[in-house]
């Protein structure tokens, strides 16, 4: 493994960690209109379909611009 792959991996595991930290924190994060919520008596299902989306959009573009070089 390269030199560079160690960075990115280490990059990769802060964001993961500050996502884990702060993540509650941030406005709209998880409560956005397309994620679907449904609760019927003690059953919750939650997925974050648009969260989803918006995150692999703003990881494709940052992943996109560092293999760029």
């Amino acid at each position: 493994m390269s030199g560079r792959a160690l960075i990115i991996i280490g990059v990769v595991l802060v964001v993961i960690g500050f996502f884990l930290t702060y993540g509650p924190r941030i406005p709209y994060l998880g409560k956005l209109p397309g994620d679907i919520y449904y609760k019927k008596g003690s059953f919750t299902f939650y997925f974050p379909l648009a969260t989803s989306i918006i995150v692999s959009i703003v990881l494709s573009v940052i992943l996109y611009f560092i293999n760029r070089r």
